[in-house]
């Protein structure tokens, strides 16, 4: 079967996305400490159920939320990286990069402190075998910070037995970390583009090299990183016939499809609500991942 009929019967279907309790919740955070020049902040959620790899939370700071000009203001959307339950709730783990005032506050956010949390929301990522009844394991590329949902998805993943490879990119030192963390269980490869470690180059250099195997016919491929990572791994996937999924970013403002400001352009065309039809979506569905506004957001 096509890569182009397996992904439209993955999205016609109805995915078994976890839902969102009504409303937002106050949820206590309970650590938060640096992994490279990135920073994992975990709350403990009592009330939510466990998502699934590929949906995101909106997130606020209980205090010092739009205190600067009124900035941050509305809540920030982030996947998240990991899920694991407690006596206590379910804690959830955050991969930031201090990139503007709200990344800022969430980066600084201490033991104790409260978090307003809704979610999980959006659409996951689907398994091998409902993109393909011949694809039985799986190909995570991530890149920079991107690398935080694939964490969740790969264990997901492995507790149902499906083989599962992983290369991660970085831009530089600076931009990277969060690897040790979150895929301290498993191989990962890994590349940087100023070859502080790995393949010196893109990690899409990895992914065409394992793509020139059997990988190509067994393998669906997950990717979340920049929207020009995400575009090569598109290309890449679209020239091999490859099923690929994307965890995609655009600025957020509900997370529940009410402001549009998360549309992105459909192949055949018109739009698709990244928040609602998203975060992930299948690679051919779209016109391109080079989505104005999307990116990091801070």
């Amino acid at each position: 079967m096509a890569a182009s009929d397996n992904s439209a019967r993955a999205a016609e279907r109805a995915t078994d996305r976890v839902v969102a309790p009504p409303g937002r919740r106050l949820c206590e955070v309970v650590d938060n400490h640096g992994a490279g020049g990135y920073r994992i902040f975990s709350v403990l959620d009592a009330l939510g159920p466990e998502p699934r790899g590929g949906q995101f939370y909106m997130l606020s700071a209980a205090d010092g939320w739009g205190q600067r000009d009124g900035r941050p203001y509305l809540p920030r959307a982030f996947s998240v990286a990991e899920a694991q339950p407690t006596d206590h709730g379910l804690r959830l783990d955050f991969l930031v990069e201090a990139v503007g005032p709200g990344t800022e506050r969430l980066a600084v956010l201490r033991g104790g402190e409260a978090l307003w949390v809704t979610g999980p929301l959006g659409r996951p990522f689907s398994r091998p075998g409902e993109l393909g009844p011949e694809l039985a394991g799986a190909i995570l590329v991530g890149g920079g910070i991107g690398l935080a949902p694939l964490a969740i998805w790969r264990r997901q993943l492995a507790e149902l037995g499906v083989a599962v490879r992983t290369l991660i990119g970085f831009r530089d030192r600076a931009h990277s970390g969060g690897v040790e963390e979150l895929f301290s269980c498993c191989e990962v490869r890994l590349a940087s583009e100023d070859g502080h470690t790995g393949h010196r180059g893109y990690v899409t250099d990895l992914l065409g090299v394992l793509l020139e195997g059997d990988s190509a016919r067994t393998a669906a491929v997950y990717a979340c990183g920049p929207p020009a990572m995400l575009e090569a791994v598109r290309e890449i996937c679209r020239d091999r016939g490859v099923s690929a999924e994307l965890a995609m970013e655009a600025p957020m403002a509900c997370g529940f499809g009410a402001c549009f400001g998360c549309a992105v352009p459909l192949a055949g065309g018109g739009y698709m609500r990244l928040c609602v039809d998203g975060p992930v979506v299948a690679a051919d569905r779209i016109a391109t991942a080079l989505v104005p506004g999307s990116g990091h957001q801070g």
